[in-house]
């Protein structure tokens, strides 16, 4: 089977976008150039947020994502990945209209956490109030048997500060520590591992921040699409 063309779904946010392309860039073993994957992106910043969307107080991402989909699937795209954990409540709805796959984030990373840490059972996530709406990563964890716990009302403000006011307009450091004391919050409650539920998270925690392994559905995305475009 020959190489397959990687489309990057993005825009939601830049930022995010940039760090999943050059994560595959990172991630791809090469001696030259021409090594390297072709990679389409369509980093479309005017995607509806997600968040309000998903709570029912906020218009809709699903048509101008689906159309972007599109656009990258007729742009050549074998497949595509979509750095955003809320978007992926409207998984379903968007690959029913596109005639490649959508390679789902949240699902590979607790395949992977089965793979590589049996042992945990217990994770602490990080995320928008819109992706804990969703559940998304409750239902993919729990067939698993991994029970997932969130921040306390007070502490899922700070992530939300942390994701809105702090990373996503640019101050990394200030977002940084506000969702590091929220990580050992959830670590004292029994949390064996922290999960990057938001791709604004996976640019400020890494593994090594904390006692207990990080885990970033970004990373696993990245490496799973380098496995699918090396065919």
């Amino acid at each position: 089977m020959g190489e397959k063309i990687i489309g990057i779904l993005g825009g939601m946010g830049p930022e995010a976008t940039a760090d999943l392309f050059m994560r595959i860039i990172r991630a791809t073993p090469v001696k030259r150039d021409q090594d390297h994957f072709r990679v389409i992106i369509d980093s479309n910043s005017k995607i509806a947020d997600r968040t309000p969307a998903v709570l029912g107080t906020g218009h809709s991402p699903l048509p101008t994502i689906v159309a972007t989909g599109k656009n990258l699937e007729q742009a050549g795209a074998d497949f595509l990945i979509m750095p955003c954990n809320t978007a992926h409540f409207f998984h379903a709805e968007i690959q029913a209209e596109l005639g490649i796959p959508l390679l789902h984030m949240i699902r590979l990373s607790a395949k992977h956490i089965k793979e590589n840490y049996s042992e945990v059972k217990r994770v602490g996530l990080l995320a928008t109030d819109g992706t804990l709406a969703s559940k998304l990563y409750y239902g993919a964890y729990g067939k698993y048997g991994i029970d997932v716990i969130h921040p306390s009302d007070d502490s899922q403000a700070d992530v939300m500060d942390a994701v809105y006011r702090d990373i996503k307009t640019g101050d990394l450091e200030t977002g940084c520590k506000l969702l590091h004391r929220v990580a050992v919050e959830l670590i004292e409650a029994g949390s064996k591992a922290v999960i990057c539920g938001c791709t604004e998270v996976s640019l400020v925690l890494h593994d090594g921040d904390v006692p207990v392994p990080v885990v970033d559905p970004l990373q696993v995305l990245a490496e799973e699409a380098i496995k699918l475009a090396s065919g």
